[in-house]
């Protein structure tokens, strides 16, 4: 069944991150229709324990943001949704998923968001979710009704015609080994999910992803940006592994696109054959393609 009435390539491509919003509250059936989305949608691929909570930000709460470090520009955000997850061996590729997937949701329904990862405290909403001991707070996306549409309209265009400031394919895309691109020929119909993986957000926008073909299979790799996480100001922050949360976004835009084209196929942690080139690529997981 579609998790979407609108197709989601123009979902993706349309949205953006968003960081100044309307004064105007989000209608109350807006954040009703999300709530709901996110209530049928709770299972990630990897089946990993997380809560999520979609809060409507009252006259009180528009300088909620203002404490968020690197995040304090954004301006009249209405609504938050928070994510609390617990620690394993792949909950915040699962996190990522899902976040990105009600994001996208959002965007369907009309709002605009942006993804507040790593650089905040975590205190006030922590606060506001009940943050257990053993959980994370890896992510909160700001939402609200975008205040410029007509900025956004362009932008739009922009993005469609191929003007964002996205790695190329051969970097990101390759056959059977690392060493050979894939081009958009040899990808066949699996040519749109792999550009709405190139379309995805990710933080910093390193664009870690390496996707690998191997006959029908498909094998995602974490390239990890060196020195990312390093400093003493993420010790402080307690930042979580935002390029593991990218994982998740990339697979998210992967299996929706799949979806829409009637590819069937499900995430496995796979046996692979392929030469990992160096200790800054890992293994995530892979996508088998079911065979009719």
């Amino acid at each position: 069944m579609r998790s979407f009435d609108r197709s989601i390539i123009e979902i993706i491509t349309e949205r953006f991150s968003c960081r100044t919003f309307k004064v105007s509250p989000i209608p109350e059936q807006t954040l009703e229709k999300l709530s709901d989305f996110i209530g049928d949608n709770q299972v990630g691929p990897y089946k990993e324990n997380h809560r999520f909570k979609l809060i409507a930000a009252g006259q009180d709460d528009i300088d909620i943001l203002k404490g968020l470090g690197t995040y304090g520009f954004i301006k009249n955000a209405k609504g938050y949704l928070i994510g609390a997850s617990q620690p394993s061996r792949k909950n915040l590729e699962d996190f990522g998923f899902l976040m990105e997937k009600y994001i996208l949701a959002a965007t369907a329904f009309g709002l605009g968001s942006c993804w507040l990862g790593g650089s905040f405290t975590r205190s006030s909403f922590s606060t506001k979710i009940s943050l257990q001991n053993e959980e994370e707070l890896p992510a909160v996306t700001a939402l609200g009704i975008i205040n410029d549409p007509e900025k956004a309209r362009n932008g739009f265009i922009r993005r469609k015609a191929g003007s964002q400031e996205r790695r190329g394919w051969e970097t990101m895309f390759h056959k059977n080994t690392f060493e050979k691109p894939l081009d958009k020929i040899s990808a066949g119909i699996y040519a749109q999910p792999l550009e709405m993986v190139r379309l995805g957000p990710s933080a910093s926008n390193k664009q870690p992803w390496q996707i690998v073909s191997d006959g029908s299979d498909w094998h995602f790799f974490l390239k990890r940006t060196p020195g990312y996480r390093d400093g003493k100001i993420n010790e402080t922050l307690t930042m979580s592994d935002l390029q593991r949360v990218d994982m998740g976004i990339a697979m998210c835009h992967f299996e929706l696109t799949a979806e829409e084209f009637g590819l069937k196929g499900s995430w496995q942690l796979m046996d692979h054959k392929i030469i990992i080139p160096d200790n800054q690529v890992e293994y995530s997981i892979s996508w088998k393609t079911e065979k009719d």
